[in-house]
């Protein structure tokens, strides 16, 4: 995808937000070495929404994602959760601020259960309300119920996906950031999946900010988009307003899902 890209203009008939985002990332810059990462990077998230950041490989999607949770800090910039700066905040204290993460690469602990994984994600909120949520995790993945006494790391990818995010809704979150959560599965898993995202947003009312790589899918599910072009942030927009620019279509729809 071109460098040249401008921001896009508000969306026509948009309606204009005048409360604060739930999570707000400014003017980010993160470094591996001496290499920026990113390189001033603004993101809202507000409450309620499905918020997606698609990108291509190395475009820095996962880097943002493992900086507002505080690995590795930016060197520059802010972010600001529901009011706080937790810019410096220690990763194990975002996690009880009720921001939960599923990373790339899912990174379940394998030779545990699928319940012990996920008591792992409850013991965030301190077993409160494990047996509802629990309940809640199964209702939305019903295979995770069937594979309940095996070790995670004998589970599909699809399954490993599946006990990743259920991990993460056992820690109640009030935002759930997903990271590549599509990445390599089958097309129906990776529909499940989304459903399932969806249907937490719509009964729920869960903030999600989600990384993706599947543009067509997150464009699809996402109220508002962000397209991150080498560390930087070139386009914004609603979901589907993005899904109908020629310049996204072309870098990223083009021979794939329509």
């Amino acid at each position: 995808m071109s460098d040249t890209l401008t921001a896009a203009p508000p969306a026509v008939g948009a309606p204009v937000r005048t409360d604060a985002p739930m999570l707000s990332v400014r003017g980010v810059k993160t470094f591996y070495g001496n290499i920026m990462a990113l390189k001033g990077v603004d993101v809202d998230v507000y409450k309620g929404e499905i918020v997606t950041l698609i990108g291509s490989n190395g475009a820095g999607k996962s880097t943002l994602m493992m900086t507002i949770f505080g690995q590795p800090r930016p060197r520059e910039g802010s972010i600001v959760y529901e009011g706080r700066d937790i810019t410096k905040v220690p990763t194990h204290e975002i996690a009880q601020l009720k921001i939960a993460q599923s990373p790339e690469g899912r990174r379940i602990f394998p030779r545990m259960t699928v319940f012990e994984n996920l008591q792992m994600g409850a013991s965030v909120d301190g077993f409160s309300h494990f047996d509802e949520d629990l309940l809640k995790v199964f209702t939305l993945f019903p295979r995770l119920k069937e594979r309940i006494n095996q070790r995670g790391g004998t589970l599909s990818g699809g399954e490993q996906q599946m006990l990743a995010i259920g991990r993460a809704l056992m820690s109640r979150p009030r935002l759930l950031m997903l990271d590549e959560p599509s990445l390599g599965l089958a097309p129906l898993i990776v529909r499940q999946i989304f459903d399932a995202i969806r249907e937490l947003n719509r009964t729920e009312g869960l903030t999600v900010f989600l990384v993706e790589q599947n543009a067509f899918h997150a464009l699809k599910l996402a109220h508002r988009g962000y397209v991150l072009v080498n560390g930087l942030v070139t386009l914004s927009g609603e979901g589907r307003e993005l899904l109908e620019r020629p310049e996204v279509r072309a870098a990223y729809l083009e021979g794939g899902a329509h």
